[in-house]
């Protein structure tokens, strides 16, 4: 069984949502861990894989904003500290595509998601360690899991759209 330890300063996961209908506001989490066990350096349906997100360093590029996000009417991170993310099933669609479905928690509520990844490929880094990057992409609607929050606009519309768009920028060293 080989494991792949993240490669913290590789690695990112970004998100976006629509902003009063008009446009893209981006935020990134800070602090995560992803933990792959795979019995070598491909993903199969034995692989298993566990992230897990500290909600407390989301960034958005504004202080206001991120404190806001933190309370009680988002994520609430005193009583939910984690995002999480456990792996259910693989399934291989060729061409270094996959498709990753697994429980995704938010909050106290966990539903089965499913997201793309595109593997990157292998290196070697001038110390030899074996890498492997992937990118994973996929959106969730933020109501399912209690992020409810919102604003109607004079215009008729809302503040935040209900759609979460994220990517994942994650690179490995296989031990």
């Amino acid at each position: 069984m080989a494991t792949w330890n993240l490669d913290n300063a590789h690695s990112e996961i970004e998100f976006k949502v629509k902003h009063m209908m008009i446009s893209t506001v981006k935020g990134q989490f800070q602090d995560f861990q992803v933990t792959v066990d795979s019995a070598d350096t491909t993903l199969s349906d034995q692989t298993r894989i566990l992230a897990e997100i500290k909600v407390e360093s989301i960034d958005t590029k504004n202080k206001d904003r991120d404190a806001h996000l933190k309370n009680e009417d988002f994520f609430n991170t005193t009583v939910f500290p984690n995002i999480t993310f456990q792996a259910t099933a693989i399934e291989n669609k060729g061409d270094g595509e996959y498709q990753i479905t697994g429980d995704l928690t938010i909050k106290d509520v966990t539903r089965s998601v499913a997201f793309d990844v595109e593997f990157g490929g292998l290196a070697k880094d001038p110390w030899g360690n074996q890498k492997a990057g992937y990118t994973v992409t996929g959106k969730i609607n933020r109501n399912d899991f209690g992020l409810t929050y919102n604003a109607v606009l004079e215009t008729g519309g809302v503040m935040l759209s209900d759609e979460v768009k994220f990517q994942a920028d994650l690179q490995f060293v296989i031990a």
